[in-house]
Formats: C-alpha cells, structure tokens, sequence
C-alpha cells in the first residue's frame, strides 16, 4: 500500500482514481494532507471514489488519525484517512 498524498492543488478525480485502484488492488488506502485545502481535496476525492466504487458492489469508509511530522524544520499536523471497504 502506497501513502497518497494530497495538496490543495491536487486534482480531486485524480487522487479518486488512485484511492479506488487501491482499494480494488490492495483492499485499503491511506491519504496524507497537511491544512485545510488539502484536506478538503481529501474528502471530495473520497466522495467521489465512493460514487465510482458504488456500481461495482463496493461501500467504502474513512478513518481518521492525527500525526505530526517535520517540513522545511517546522513542526506540522497531518491528517491520515484510512479509506476501506465498508464490512
């Protein structure tokens, strides 16, 4: 499982592509995204990853987790979301 990371200047089907792949591919999908644009791009990728995975039988779900991490020497919180099939 690769880390996607996201910025607000990502390409919201983009990054949906990439999460439903990994799902089909691996059964699970992490999305990494530092401040708020991000993570809006995040949610909206979801969203639309689930309205293509839908038609196919598949019901996804979003974790999230706090994490801090270092950029550019400057301490900085990352949301993760877990993304996987609904059980």
């Amino acid at each position: 499982m690769r880390t996607l990371r996201v910025s607000a200047k990502s390409s919201s089907n983009s990054i949906a592509d990439a999460v439903a792949e990994e799902i089909r591919v691996n059964g699970i999908a992490e999305i990494q995204s530092v401040g708020a644009d991000a993570l809006n791009k995040a949610i909206e990728a979801i969203a639309i990853a689930r309205a293509n995975l839908t038609p196919s039988g598949v019901d996804i779900v979003c974790i999230p987790a706090l994490a801090d991490m270092i950029i550019d020497g400057e301490k900085k919180t990352e949301i993760r979301l877990t993304v996987e099939p609904k059980k």
